[in-house]
């Protein structure tokens, strides 16, 4: 991911609560298959973690072993893909539940973009909470692309979130990011912890506007705290 210098009301040039993400670039890694629920992606008896750390391991633990744990055929079991960070994936992707362990495991496993025909608008919207792209293309652009990586797995693919582009080879793909998505990802607003941390005495204002809150559950403005400090 990179940084990039994007005006946004209320910070200074070159400033943003969250990292800005205007591109990604890195290897791909194909899953084919339209329909992948997130019970695919991360198997629910791996939801019963405390934190997401280490859940990484669990990525499609159900597509890639059998009941004896044995490897099977799948992409993220092939040495050749090792340090991937494009998923490449067709269409509805992350359908099912809205669980958002699903990102998380992808991100963990070193997921930083994934491109597809199309995703389940929840996990688009998990994967935006956690800075990754989701980027669009049609079918036979996708399909291409899955050729591509199978063929150069240590190719760069190159996914321009401000342009809405992905590049690989000789190739550029004219590729669709959502612009509520597109917006936060250049801006660096997608972090809503972030942007709510970014903007405390707002919130605190809105918070003291509120009857049921009382004054004294509101701390002290940050100008506030800094006056009174001099003192």
């Amino acid at each position: 991911m990179s940084d990039a210098d994007v005006d946004h009301d209320g910070f200074a040039d070159g400033e943003a609560p969250a990292e800005r993400v205007t591109e990604v670039s890195g290897t791909g890694i194909p899953v084919r298959g339209n329909d992948i629920d997130t019970d695919q992606i991360i198997p629910a008896r791996f939801m019963k973690v405390v934190t997401f750390d280490g859940l990484g391991q669990f990525a499609f633990f159900d597509q890639r072993f059998d009941d004896e744990d044995n490897e099977k055929d799948h992409p993220f079991n092939e040495q050749k893909y090792k340090g991937a960070n494009v998923l490449v994936a067709n269409a509805n992707f992350g359908c099912g539940s809205s669980r958002e362990h699903a990102p998380q495991a992808l991100m963990r496993w070193g997921i930083d973009a994934v491109v597809g025909e199309s995703f389940a608008e929840i996990f688009a919207g998990n994967c935006l909470a956690l800075g990754i792209p989701t980027v669009t293309a049609g079918t036979e652009s996708i399909e291409a692309l899955q050729d591509f990586v199978e063929e150069n797995p240590d190719a760069e693919i190159d996914i321009d979130v401000e342009a809405e582009t992905v590049t690989y080879g000789d190739e550029t793909i004219d590729a669709d990011v959502s612009e509520a998505q597109r917006k936060a990802l250049v801006e660096g607003v997608w972090d809503t912890t972030a942007l709510m941390g970014a903007n405390g005495d707002a919130v605190k204002a809105t918070a003291r506007s509120l009857p049921y809150v009382p004054d004294e559950h509101v701390p002290a403005d940050d100008a506030a705290e800094g006056a009174a400090g001099d003192d």
